[in-house]
């Protein structure tokens, strides 16, 4: 679970260590399914990349997530973009404490709003990613900024690099309103470890902040953007989020 972006990197980090305890019940509890969504993407890149390859990390949080996604694979090169300094801080002791150690000198994380960031990265860093991740980003973002994340990701990526998009997704007769109410739903039946207060937590940043597109969306803005194919590497049990894989 990455946090959303927000307006100043001081109130980001007040919301991270605010919120760092339910972060870790809600992944601790597996509420979210980040376990299957890490090993589904762990076997993606086992098999896709058998020589060592680089990934870029769109609001990579504390990279506890990508960490073990990354385990017994061929990473050579990982960059991590994310507003917080205190997770950058975690991440950089989870990427290197779990056999990813040879990352070392090959290990940039960078602070700062990745929205801003990227048109300044594609510029400068054309063609110099092999992965692009994001997991659980873009839908706090507006349609108009998930089409310009799309197209410089595709400009970011070395020919046959792949985008992996792991987020909330709504179904094709659902509106936003209606996604929410559905994930709320699931949320207040099945997270049962949330206090009250948590759990309205959780709904008031849901409520306000996510902004999910249907699939057909996301295929319509990764063909107009030149990407070839779509694979759907992983649905959670309660079609709420999927992992895509975008090929260039």
């Amino acid at each position: 679970m990455n946090h959303p972006i927000l307006n100043g990197t001081s109130t980001y980090n007040d919301l991270f260590n605010n919120q760092w305890e339910v972060y870790q019940k809600i992944c601790s509890n597996n509420y979210m399914e980040h376990r299957q969504f890490s090993e589904s993407l762990n076997k993606f890149l086992t098999s896709y990349f058998q020589k060592g390859f680089s990934m870029l990390d769109l609001g990579c949080g504390d990279a506890s997530f990508t960490s073990y996604a990354l385990l017994n694979t061929t990473i050579s090169n990982y960059t991590g973009i994310d507003l917080s300094s205190a997770a950058l801080d975690i991440a950089s002791i989870n990427m290197t404490r779990l056999g990813l150690g040879h990352l070392k000198d090959c290990l940039s994380l960078i602070q700062g709003n990745f929205l801003e960031l990227m048109p300044e990265l594609a510029l400068n860093n054309k063609n110099s990613f092999d992965v692009v991740l994001m997991s659980f980003s873009l839908h706090h973002l507006s349609i108009e900024e998930k089409e310009i994340i799309i197209h410089n990701i595709w400009n970011l990526l070395r020919p046959n690099g792949v985008f992996i998009l792991i987020d909330t997704v709504c179904q094709d007769n659902e509106d936003r309103e209606t996604y929410i109410e559905r994930y709320l739903e699931g949320v207040r039946n099945n997270w049962s470890e949330l206090t009250p207060d948590e759990y309205l937590m959780v709904a008031n940043h849901i409520s306000t902040s996510d902004f999910p597109e249907t699939q057909k969306t996301i295929y319509r803005l990764a063909k107009k953007h030149d990407f070839t194919q779509i694979e759907n590497l992983w649905i959670d049990s309660s079609n709420t989020a999927q992992s895509l894989c975008l090929y260039k």
